[in-house]
């Protein structure tokens, strides 16, 4: 028998339709086993945590994701994988996070919910969780098949720090263009092995730390010189910058000058794409070359989510500047592809 953990924070799986206002509202646990009778005939033994109160996932933050992390900590010999019910709006964030607090994973973190509540008709629940609940069991030779972080939708598994939601109306919401799906459930599941982790001999670590002073400066044409120095003089330690194409900017001088005057003062500027396929190339272009020679850090191809999270977890396990910059280039949980 299986002995799988559910954490339950909430979410669109387990929400009933208020019969006064229309609105979906969040309900416990015992509305998705009630929905769901089949749970019982599994050969799983399931132990589920419910946050009290559930979570709307808008309303996620630092605090949760760490609450999650001990859990998981405090429960990791006794289980041979976990899933966790999550809002799908900011699950790609939460997944991201986790990904960097749990290093050195050997069992599957499975992040999973549904775009329907679970008692309607036409729901992706059933089959998200039911699929989800079988990749946390799976084993070869007794150890686990997955040893990441992932997020489950629609048949197709995914590295959890490379995913984003892109579609709020299909069955089909997340996607990773920059990385393979680990795995896709059709009448079997089948697993992409070249691209699994294995953390065979690594020591299970729970980090504990979240430094949130992450600031985001998303480029278009026009910006005001007001707006980006707003950004840049906001009290943090790092800015995420979304720039355009392949890592590229406007070359006024005043907008570089801003950016170098706010790197010297001992912020990290990390340039991402907003374009969701590709990878940043500093240099590569005349537009991005000065960003380079400035110190404007390279961020890949690595997702807004991600960026945003490993900067919090990195600042809040190093007090030191520059060791932020240099890891946060690095890939550290496979985040990231260098292309340099």
């Amino acid at each position: 028998m299986h002995n799988i953990f559910i954490i339950y924070t909430g979410g669109t799986i387990g929400m009933v339709q208020d019969s006064e206002t229309g609105t979906f509202i969040p309900f416990d646990f015992e509305l998705i086993e009630k929905n769901l009778p089949d749970l019982s005939r599994l050969n799983y033994k399931l132990t589920v945590h419910s946050f009290d109160p559930i979570i709307d996932s808008s309303n996620m933050r630092p605090s949760i994701w760490l609450e999650m992390a001990k859990i998981i900590r405090d429960n990791y010999e006794l289980y041979d994988g976990f899933v966790i019910l999550h809002g799908s709006d900011t699950m790609a964030f939460s997944a991201s996070m986790l990904s960097f607090l749990l290093e050195g994973l050997q069992k599957p973190i499975i992040f999973s919910g549904s775009q329907l509540p679970i008692g309607e008709i036409r729901t992706d629940a059933r089959e998200n969780l039911m699929t989800a609940l079988e990749i946390a069991s799976a084993k070869r030779d007794g150890i686990s098949i997955i040893q990441e972080v992932c997020i489950l939708f629609d048949n197709k598994l995914f590295r959890g720090n490379r995913s984003f939601k892109y579609n709020s109306d299909k069955f089909e919401a997340f996607r990773s263009p920059n990385f393979p799906v680990l795995a896709e459930a059709g009448i079997h599941i089948r697993y992409n092995d070249e691209v699994l982790v294995n953390n065979a001999g690594q020591e299970f670590i729970c980090h504990y730390h979240i430094d949130n002073r992450v600031g985001v400066l998303k480029l278009f044409p026009g910006i005001s010189k007001d707006t980006i120095e707003a950004v840049l003089n906001s009290n943090v330690r790092s800015i995420v910058m979304e720039t355009f194409g392949s890592g590229n900017t406007m070359t006024d001088s005043w907008f570089l000058d801003l950016l170098e005057k706010a790197i010297k003062s001992g912020k990290n500027i990390l340039d991402i794409s907003q374009c969701k396929v590709g990878s940043v190339e500093l240099g590569r272009y005349e537009t991005s070359q000065g960003l380079k020679s400035i110190g404007v850090l390279n961020g890949y191809d690595m997702t807004f989510e991600t960026a945003v999270t490993k900067l919090m977890y990195l600042q809040g396990e190093l007090e030191n500047q520059e060791d932020v910059a240099h890891w946060v280039q690095q890939s550290l949980r496979g985040e990231l592809t260098k292309n340099d």
